[in-house]
């Protein structure tokens, strides 16, 4: 018994018959068994069948039994002798109009390891385009998010962008009145149109987000699918320490559980956070130390490359 493969990849083992009747014979096969399978899930009887699509039950029943009508099969031996695909043939798009059906062609008759070599490819590809060269850092207030992605656009020489003040720009007020006229739901909402403008504008650019984008699963969802995340973390206490020295006392006044909060916050959001694409710790560390931190993982990782 010989087996033999065709440029379309088709591989059959012979013996006694052509390639070609035996390829011709499993095409009819094929097609009578997708016939009948159709015809059991809509439920519909083969007399019934034959009388909405005109076709005779003799012929529906041979059909269905692999021995359908022998124009099918003599296109099929076209085809193979042609060194093409059935549907290279009959399929919407002409083959020489089109490189797809060529390059599907050799992915077919491809082994294995190569298809699969081509798949993650293709896939690393696809996700590098989205998200381009578009690096965002997330994580909590006072983690130095803004410091740090200020620092670096200016080392790299890429936009930076913070999304609260686009949300203010285009708004034509502070975040704070922006709550306080439309709630949450309407930041949210601004929140998520901000981002879609980033997108739209940058290709190249260094993000940083208010902490708590991490809740809206949508627009989370499309900050991970197109940016490279960062998640920029520090200790409960430097997140605190960190926003009372650039003078914001709210966090602590008249709330002496603030860290406790805090301390939930984190946890409760720490699963969210850890989606990012890679973490840096700034605890005790320096904006300097912690920006040639960010500069090797960003290099490494080539994430505005």
């Amino acid at each position: 018994m010989t087996e033999i493969t065709t440029f379309s990849g088709e591989t059959t083992q012979v013996d006694g018959e052509s390639l070609a009747d035996v390829a011709v014979n499993r095409l009819l096969a094929q097609v009578g068994a997708r016939v009948r399978k159709a015809r059991e899930l809509k439920g519909i009887p083969r007399r019934v069948l034959s009388e909405m699509s005109g076709v005779s039950p003799r012929y529906l029943a041979q059909l269905e039994g692999g021995e359908g009508n022998i124009s099918i099969g003599l296109l099929k031996r076209v085809a193979i002798a042609l060194d093409q695909s059935l549907e290279g043939l009959v399929g919407a798009e002409d083959p020489w109009e089109s490189d797809l059906l060529h390059l599907g062609d050799l992915f077919r008759a491809a082994d294995q390891g190569t298809q699969e070599a081509v798949l993650r490819l293709l896939n690393h590809d696809a996700t590098g385009m989205q998200r381009a060269q578009r690096l965002c850092l997330v994580g909590l207030r006072g983690a130095g998010k803004s410091t740090l992605g200020r620092m670096l656009g200016e080392a790299v020489g890429a936009p930076f962008v913070e999304l609260n003040r686009e949300i203010e720009n285009h708004g034509g007020m502070p975040v704070d009145e922006i709550i306080a006229l439309y709630g949450q739901e309407g930041y949210r909402k601004l929140e998520a149109d901000a981002l879609d403008r980033v997108v739209a504008t940058y290709d190249r650019v260094v993000l940083a987000v208010a902490g708590g984008i991490v809740s809206e699963t949508s627009t989370y969802n499309k900050l991970l699918s197109r940016f490279h995340t960062v998640w920029v973390k520090a200790s409960p206490q430097e997140h605190m320490d960190r926003v009372r020295a650039q003078g914001d006392e709210r966090p602590m006044a008249g709330n002496p559980e603030a860290m406790a909060q805090l301390k939930s916050i984190l946890v409760n959001r720490e699963a969210l956070y850890d989606r990012a694409h890679a973490q840096l710790d700034t605890s005790a560390h320096a904006p300097d130390q912690s920006l040639q931190d960010l500069k090797a993982l960003v290099e490494a990782r080539q994430f505005l490359d």
